[in-house]
């Protein structure tokens, strides 16, 4: 109950810092005139959007699909902050790695680093470098900066080139030029409401936990029409979602000896680490024989959920003359969060940077920008789990405690089952217990040895620099004097990229070292340019755009992408649209470059510079599963085989790898749609959109042994069958036999699959007379086939149906204004490298109550996302996800 007081006494305290900050500096800036409905409507129906064409061009008449977040839409939302608004969005879907690392995704194949959908502010790409993708929106703006949202579901990579072949989100700003004076926004709010996961630990008090985000931005003009800036600052504190699922994905590791469930001394709970595959052995007890997995830590004892995000950003405008501004911005932010990629992580104390200069004119726009990441104090909760297992007692002495152990049980009169939880409690005598000053130092030890066979550490290092310009030729025609009818546009581009990565020894080595030890940074890098053409037909009511792209990628030969774009427009309300286009997705820096052990498992990228020779001399670890269960089987059968046998019977089963090194991945799109704003005086917005795609390369990841000897010699293809099954068998162990053991990798390559999907989406919003806003969308999003189907294409991970319902207004009465947003999603088969299996289908209301005080220019809002708590995951693997109930307190917005 204190504290809920102090959460409450916190917001009232907000309140009254809030009024006496506005006596201070309302003379600073100007009241903003609230639009009445028709002067929104006619503002919403005038719109433009920059992202679908790299152009302002008519929101209606874009010709590829494009969600917009406006600043009224932000305002009316329910949601916490705008980023949590996309989630609302036609076509889109969002998952929840973590409370402040969300995922955007469009059209299928997602996992939690969505490589696949680029994510920009003001057209600068604000990605973590050596993830490939954004973390949530940490270097991004805060609700007090942003001026609007721009998503394009749909691959964006003939006009980017960005990897963006699933979408793209562009994150516009408010200028300072346009937006001077002070603004301050405080969130505070509570969160995990009847949590079971919370209960579970047992906490003292209440189980509900506090939420709060600080904001502040201030904007001055310097000179005017000349010089201004703008600088922003947010804080947040909160406690994360937490993730304990404890589904069994071994369920049937001792199914030939008839232990399931609670009696199977192999479980590898999902939420667990340190009992994952490379964290068990078959060991022979009684004559059977049997897995057994190390008992590993839950993940609620392996992470710190307190999170926090310390952000900060400035900008320096300097106007030459209207439309012409050179910008520098610098962004900062420093955090903790939960990740996920293969495995689970916390991340701690990460660092990411940015410097970014743009020049943006009528004819010429210009950027360069430069990310630095540094992960700080992270570390992986699976090794973590398993090295603090391994640190106490080694695997082969727990192994043979256990071993003894059962025997003196069973002697004892235990049935099997008990036996072997007795035989665990004696094995785990002595191990390191949660929450106890040894667990903890430990710990603290492990989280900073970047050495994954022994510590957890994650130590990277890696930067981005970029450099970009496009040029309107047909602007620049037109003013140097050349007769260029309106009807015509051109557009060229031209883009390099470099990462740059300082080598940790564990997660990055530089494969081609130089000769300075000093400097012997890892480089990957990237050029391409794009040509643009379009004209206007008929009276202007058909627009034909064509677009040719080309790249060359380090280790790649140079890819063309084209776009092919129709707008039939019978009427300025009514727009028809057609496009075609393709798009490559280079490897990322971890699927080209990574070179880290994982549980005894190597992950190592997959250019041929990193694996060369490991995929001609591997097998593929699924049939090295069977093969081995196989010989299990034939072990424990009536009669019952000696290893030999059994090795001998079954070695057929295995399978050599048929993949080979990366190249890039590749995506056709054909899409249609219609825009149309109709009825009297357009209030009813209809937009639908029809999409068909196929994939083929997906790059993803592919587990294969290499049989080697005793000595670590590997075995390659000339070796006969037998000598590379038995070094296979992960059973064997033979008392001076000269070939045991392999090599384990896990190999970034690409699917043999070619695959199709489509769907698409259907949204409408009218807005009433008297100012409310109605809205509703559905997406359907479906798997069509997959030809010559490996299993390895990448997971599809999107729910066949989800839709929105909502209903706002900003001044329904008095001031007050309301918005109910309803979400819903079906259920979907997720697979990930962590876990497969059905993501439950769930339901979420979003709510809030707003008052604005015109004089003050104060605004409250008092709302909830999931207000009707109903805990949800997002995929499987991830955390549960519950109500979180806030009040917002605004001034100057």
């Amino acid at each position: 109950m204190r504290k809920k007081l102090r959460v409450w006494r916190g917001s009232v305290a907000c309140v009254s810092a809030l009024a006496l900050a506005q006596s201070a500096f309302a003379q600073t800036i100007k009241l903003p005139r609230r639009p009445a409905p028709t002067d929104t409507l006619r503002t919403d129906l005038n719109e433009v959007v920059v992202s679908a064409s790299r152009v302002e061009e008519s929101f209606l008449q874009s010709p590829v699909t494009v969600e917009k977040l406006n600043a009224r839409a932000i305002r009316l939302s329910p949601a916490p902050s705008f980023f949590d608004a996309i989630d609302g969005l036609k076509g889109v879907q969002v998952i929840t790695p973590s409370i402040g690392f969300k995922v955007i995704n469009a059209r299928g194949f997602t996992n939690t680093t969505n490589v696949r959908f680029a994510q920009l502010v003001d057209g600068v790409d604000n990605q973590a470098p050596h993830i490939g993708g954004p973390i949530g929106n940490v270097l991004g703006p805060s609700d007090l900066d942003i001026q609007s949202v721009e998503l394009v579901p749909g691959t964006a990579a003939a006009l980017y080139g960005l990897n963006a072949i699933n979408g793209l989100a562009n994150f516009q700003t408010r200028n300072p030029f346009n937006s001077e004076g002070l603004s301050v926004r405080q969130q505070t709010g509570v969160n995990h409401v009847n949590d079971p996961n919370v209960k579970t630990f047992g906490e003292n008090g209440s189980p509900v936990k506090s939420y709060s985000e600080t904001s502040v931005r201030y904007a001055k003009v310097l000179v005017a029409d000349k010089l201004a800036f703008k600088v922003n600052a947010t804080y947040l504190a909160a406690y994360d979602w937490i993730a304990n699922d404890q589904t069994d994905i071994n369920p049937t590791g001792n199914a030939t000896t008839g232990l399931f469930g609670a009696d199977n001394p192999a479980q590898d709970q999902v939420s667990r680490y340190g009992n994952e595959s490379s964290d068990r052995k078959n060991i022979t007890l009684g004559g059977k024989s049997y897995q057994v997995a190390r008992t590993g830590y839950y993940e609620r004892d392996l992470v710190d959920y307190n999170v926090r995000t310390l952000k900060a950003d400035g900008a320096l405008h300097y106007r030459f003359r209207p439309g012409t501004e050179l910008t520098y911005t610098y962004r900062v932010a420093s955090f903790d969060n939960v990740y996920q990629r293969s495995n689970r992580f916390r991340l701690q104390d990460y660092l990411l940077q940015q410097h970014a200069l743009t020049f943006t004119s009528p004819v010429v726009q210009a950027r360069a920008y430069f990310t630095e990441e540094n992960t700080g104090k992270s570390y992986n909760l699976r090794s973590m789990g398993e090295n603090l297992d391994r640190s106490y007692k080694p695997d082969t002495q727990w192994y043979n405690d256990y071993a003894t152990a059962w025997n003196n049980a069973s002697k004892g009169g235990l049935g099997v089952a008990d036996a072997h939880r007795a035989a665990r409690a004696a094995a785990d005598a002595g191990r390191l217990q949660p929450g106890t000053d040894a667990f903890n130092q430990r710990l603290s030890q492990l989280q900073d040895i970047n050495n994954w066979d022994v510590g957890a550490a994650l130590r990277v290092r890696a930067n981005l620099a970029h450099a970009e310009a496009q040029v309107n030729l047909a602007e620049a025609l037109r003013r140097g004097g050349t007769a260029l009818p309106a009807r015509l546009d051109l557009l060229a581009g031209a883009d390099h990229r470099t990462y740059i990565v300082v080598p940790d020894g564990n997660y990055f080595i530089n494969p081609n070292p130089g000769k300075d030890p000093l400097n012997d940074n890892l480089t990957y890098s990237k050029t391409g340019g794009f040509v643009q053409a379009g004209a206007r037909l008929l009276d202007e009511k058909l627009r034909l755009t064509a677009t040719l792209r080309v790249d060359k990628n380090d280790y790649f030969s140079v890819r063309f992408n084209p776009r092919f774009t129709a707008v039939l427009s019978p009427t300025q309300r009514q727009n028809f649209r057609l496009s075609y286009q393709s798009g490559y997705r280079f490897p990322s820096l971890f699927e080209g470059f990574s070179n880290v052990n994982s549980g005894q498992v190597k992950r190592i990228g997959g250019l041929r510079v990193m694996s060369d020779g490991v995929f001609e001399n591997s097998y593929l670890r699924s049939s090295i599963d069977r093969f081995n269960a196989a010989v299990t089987a034939g072990i424990n059968g009536t009669p019952a085989q000696t290893r030999a046998q059994a090795i001998a019977a079954n070695q057929n089963l295995l399978v050599k790898n048929p993949y080979t090194y990366l190249k890039p991945e590749y995506i056709r799109s054909l899409e249609a749609g219609y825009k149309a704003a109709l009825g009297p005086g357009g209030r009813l917005l209809v937009d639908v959109d029809f999409y068909y795609n196929s994939y083929r390369d997906f790059i993803a990841q592919v587990e294969a042994y290499v049989p080697q000897t005793t000595n670590g010699v590997a075995l390659n293809s000339g070796t006969d069958l037998t000598t590379i099954a038995t070094a296979l068998n992960t059973t064997s162990i033979p008392a001076g036999g000269t070939t045991t053991g392999q090599a384990r990798y896990r190999l970034w390559t690409n699917s043999q699959s070619q695959v199709y999907n489509y769907g698409g989406s259907a949204g409408l919003r009218y807005n009433v007379a008297s100012g409310y806003l109605l809205g509703a969308n559905a997406t359907y999003t479906r798997l069509d086939r997959t030809e010559n189907g490996d299993g390895l294409e990448d997971g599809f991970n999107t729910p066949q149906w989800m839709y929105n319902l909502s209903l706002a207004n900003e001044n329904a009465y008095r001031n007050f204004g309301f918005g109910l947003n309803f979400r819903h999603q079906v259920s979907y088969y997720s697979q990930t490298f962590l876990v497969n299996g059905s993501v439950p289908a769930f339901s979420s209301l979003d709510a809030q109550l707003s008052y604005y005080v015109p004089a003050a220019q104060v605004r409250l809002k008092l709302g909830a996302s999931n207000a009707l708590n109903n805990y949800y995951v997002t995929y499987l693997g991830g955390p549960s996800v519950g109500g979180l109930y806030y009040l917002t307190v605004s001034y100057g917005l």
